[in-house]
């Protein structure tokens, strides 16, 4: 499998000399969690939907359901912790095995190497201080599991839900990223943030062995927002990388510490309000079942925070994925690669709808139904609507005035996308 690169233009990547738009599923507790028969009938479900990466914890995600499957990855202690000195090989091979069966199908495997409940410094390294790895032992682990796994030309996402409080916890992740790329330069790199975390140290801004931007705009019901403005955020950034939301909110995940559950519709609007805010490179999905591989009866140490997840298989099949899969043929065929935020453009008085451009595109988004006023001439555009909850293309009714155009409110009670095209 062909290792994917970063555009010269820095803003999306390319594989096989072509653009690539990164979709990845969530899947933190693969490794764990899983069976082979079940890691076979899963990857076969994704690859026929169109997803061509998954992201996936290395070491034991802390807040996975229960699993029968689980190995240690370290020889363990009388007191539960673990010895660093000793890999259990068994783990990593499993390990191994399954990257191996999920690159045959043309999966890019986006490996996490340091959770920050791992790393010694952070919040969550009070979750279980015994499982702290010291500082002198990241350089070892980093470079067995770099010179292991590079072979599989994976992502390698240095962090897991960090905002790097501590100086510490800051060259935790320092040896991380170098040791990686050290002995891997053409893998690509990113970190994995907290919830509406985006002020990187200035020491990764400026690392030249940092690849790509990756946000996590989370699951917290009232700050949805952040879809958009940590793209905002992150295409401002003094250094420009590709941009990634990482983490949008889950299909069937908790609203945070409040009752009900994001659905379909909450999944497309945060991926269409990254995608047209400067997270253009690609997008993240999550199924609140898939991500911890939560079984029948098992225990889930995250309910208070997450609800109860579904069982796997009933995950599996959220209509979000598809919808997720959809914006990924909609950037392809109509190759949006080349388009920047351009919400200046809007006169209707909502942030809510997303507007960006290209030479030859204005693509709009808006996840209610109004009529939408741009500083444009819309007669100089081809314009077709696409509404997305039923995937129904229709011609959407213009009017023009001398400085500026409507986007007539249509007959769909759903979110909408319009395309317009440059006669």
């Amino acid at each position: 499998m062909t290792e994917i690169e970063v555009s010269e233009t820095k803003d999306y990547f390319i594989k096989d000399g072509r653009r690539f738009f990164y979709l990845a599923d969530t899947c933190w507790s693969a490794f764990t969690n899983i069976s082979y028969e079940e890691w076979e009938y899963y990857l076969d479900y994704r690859r026929m939907q169109g997803f061509n990466a998954l992201q996936i914890d290395l070491l034991p995600q802390w807040d996975r359901s229960e699993s029968d499957y689980y190995i240690n990855p370290f020889e363990v202690l009388p007191d539960g912790g673990w010895n660093f000195n000793k890999i259990n090989e068994d783990y990593f091979n499993k390990v191994e095995d399954m990257i191996k069966v999920a690159v045959e199908r043309d999966f890019i495997p986006a490996l996490v190497v340091l959770w920050c409940n791992y790393v010694k410094g952070t919040w969550g390294s009070k979750i279980d201080p015994s499982k702290i790895m010291p500082l002198s032992k990241v350089e070892d682990y980093v470079g067995y599991i770099t010179e292991r796994y590079k072979r599989y030309n994976p992502i390698f996402i240095i962090s897991g839900d960090t905002n790097f409080e501590t100086e510490e916890s800051i060259g935790y992740y320092l040896t991380a990223l170098d040791t990686v790329k050290r002995l891997s330069p053409e893998s690509l790199t990113t970190m994995h943030l907290c919830g509406g975390f985006w002020e990187l140290p200035e020491v990764f801004v400026k690392s030249p062995n940092l690849d790509f931007y990756m946000y996590q705009s989370g699951h917290s019901r009232e700050n949805q927002h952040l879809s958009y403005e940590l793209a905002q955020k992150f295409y401002q950034m003094p250094v420009k990388r590709p941009i990634v939301n990482g983490e949008p909110c889950y299909e069937g995940h908790g609203y945070g510490y409040r009752f009900g559950r994001f659905n379909n519709f909450d999944v497309r609007r945060a991926i269409w309000q990254s995608l047209l805010s400067g997270a253009k490179a690609g997008v993240t999905y999550g199924a609140h079942g898939i991500w911890s591989w939560h079984k029948k009866g098992k225990r889930f140490r995250s309910e208070e925070f997450s609800r109860m997840p579904f069982v796997w298989q009933t995950a599996l099949r959220f209509p979000g994925a598809f919808d997720t899969a959809y914006a990924k043929w909609i950037f392809e065929i109509y190759n949006l690669f080349d388009i920047e935020p351009a919400n200046e453009l809007l006169i209707t008085d909502t942030t809510e709808i997303r507007v960006s451009k290209s030479d030859s595109r204005i693509v709009i988004y808006t996840p209610y139904n109004w009529n939408i006023s741009l500083k444009i001439d819309a007669s100089l555009y081809n314009w077709e609507g696409i509404e997305l909850e039923e995937r129904r293309i229709f011609r959407p009714e213009i009017e023009i005035f001398q400085e500026h155009s409507i986007i007539k409110m249509s007959e769909f009670n759903s979110d909408i996308l319009i395309i317009g095209t440059k006669s």
